[in-house]
């Protein structure tokens, strides 16, 4: 059995001259930087190539695809947003209708537009993470959503769910195949941040083994590969693979990176021969630290009964600050203070939560240290219970991706002779979008073009923009762009 990680070595050491690409001649020193280019090299004799794989490659997708229990799986260069085009792409025909949770990532959206496709949105039930209030966290896609939407849409030509979510949500992914395979369809599962689902009972099984027909995992987002790496997987016979193929073909670099491809083959390596011990030291360590934060009184772990418990979700809603009077403790503020008191960088936070994502490669003083400064916070904090007198006249509006109408789709929208306008953020409800607003991450469109932008959605982006988010997708920071006659 050969690994690419081991032929690049006996490339580094050998007496072979690179006249070749790419420019850096494999030669180290010319920059100065600490980088891997004695690993960096083209599609030279030997090492196979990833568009027309037959050799050292297609051993290390066959070793992925037996894995990760699918019948076919490609490596992709550019992480799972390329799988997500080429599955949605390469599972519809220009001006299909497709079916798909709104809290997809915009990646998704982006397939949308580039096939004028035309949406159908499942909406997913919202969650509260405190004791107050409305749902603040995008919840499940039920099996009986999916199934009522097509009934109504009987020309839907896929269904595309993210499960689990960027906040650890899990839906019932072998329920929902099963009423999407009895219309003949395919069922596309964004899987990228469950790459880890499977190898350990702590954990959910991966959507190959519930029949889900495309599968998208990013290795690096929960597992030990570089950035940028992820797998897409294919199964049964209903995916249209040649036409999946052939996008990949197209859309993923022609140079794709032997770094890269190296360290998901590696990583896959690892999990072949380690992977067992690995992940016992890894749930004992993650087990362990969610016991040791069970007896916060304002901080709150919070999870769900289908859940990822890699993602370590820390509510705030409860908590508020000590002062004349006691203020409400934002997901923001703790973000910031685990960042700036405690030099631990989480990776998102929300106004009433934050996110600390773990994986196999934490250590056991990591996660020390999350569970003291965790606990050295709480132990600060008062309890916050919410008032009609909140500070924030934008204090009661969910967390969802909802409450817009859908009068075009993004392929429509553009094709239209329009007169636009840019107006501000607070002054757009009732106006048709024509540009995506979202913060990232993770990335989840609050308006998509061709919306007609709500009351809700208005005060959703402000209460983001007053607890300190960063709103993305616009040409003009504070402004969007609509259709002049609303």
């Amino acid at each position: 059995m050969e690994y690419l990680y081991d032929k690049l070595k006996v490339l580094r050491d050998s007496d072979y001259y690179a006249f070749h690409m790419p420019g850096h001649k494999r030669n180290a020193q010319l920059t100065g930087a600490e980088l891997p280019y004695e690993f960096d090299i083209t599609e030279i004799d030997g090492f196979d190539d990833l568009h027309y794989a037959e050799g050292i490659l297609q051993e290390a997708q066959q070793r992925a695809a037996e894995l990760y229990h699918a019948d076919e799986t490609h490596y992709l260069v550019n992480g799972s947003t390329a799988g997500l085009l080429c599955a949605i792409l390469g599972s519809t025909h220009r001006g299909d209708r497709i079916l798909m949770a709104r809290n997809c990532h915009k990646s998704v959206y982006n397939a949308v537009f580039l096939n004028e496709l035309r949406p159908v949105y499942l909406f997913p039930e919202l969650f509260s993470t405190g004791n107050y209030g409305e749902g603040d966290l995008n919840g499940p896609i039920t099996p009986e959503q999916v199934e009522a939407l097509l009934e109504e849409n009987s020309d839907v030509a896929a269904v595309v769910i993210t499960s689990p979510t960027y906040d650890g949500i899990v839906s019932d992914v072998a329920e929902i195949a099963r009423h999407v395979h009895r219309r003949g369809i395919p069922l596309i599962l964004d899987e990228a941040h469950g790459a880890h689902f499977s190898f350990h009972p702590y954990f959910p099984r991966n959507g190959n083994e519930q029949n889900a027909d495309i599968v998208i995992h990013s290795l690096h987002k929960t597992l030990p590969s570089l950035t940028q790496t992820a797998l897409l997987h294919i199964n049964g016979t209903i995916a249209d693979r040649e036409r999946i193929r052939m996008y990949l073909d197209i859309l993923q670099s022609s140079s794709p990176s032997y770094i890269l491809m190296a360290s998901m083959d590696e990583c896959v390596r690892l999990l072949e021969t380690k992977g067992k011990d690995l992940f016992k030291k890894y749930v004992y360590l993650l087990e362990n630290a969610r016991k040791q934060l069970h007896f916060m009184k304002h901080l709150k772990i919070w999870e769900s009964i289908r859940y990822d418990r890699s993602k370590i979700l820390v509510s705030t809603a409860n908590s508020g600050i000590y002062g004349e009077e006691i203020k409400k403790y934002t997901g923001k503020q703790l973000y910031i203070d685990l960042r700036e008191k405690y030099f631990l960088q989480l990776e998102m936070s929300a106004p009433s939560y934050v996110i600390a994502m773990t994986s196999p490669g934490d250590t056991e003083a990591g996660m020390r240290r999350l569970v003291m400064a965790l606990n050295e916070i709480d132990g600060k904090l008062a309890e916050y219970i919410k008032t009609e007198s909140c500070n924030s006249k934008y204090e009661d509006s969910a967390y969802r991706s909802s409450g817009n109408e859908q009068v075009y789709s993004s392929g429509e929208i553009y094709k239209l002779q329009k007169k636009k306008n840019s107006i501000k953020y607070e002054e757009s409800k009732g106006f048709i979008s024509l540009e995506y607003v979202y913060f990232y991450p993770p990335g989840i469109p609050l308006i998509v073009p061709g919306e007609r932008i709500s009351e809700e959605t208005v005060c959703q982006i402000m209460k983001y923009i007053d607890t300190g988010f960063e709103i993305r997708g616009t040409k003009q920071k504070g402004m969007i762009e609509v259709l002049d006659n609303g």
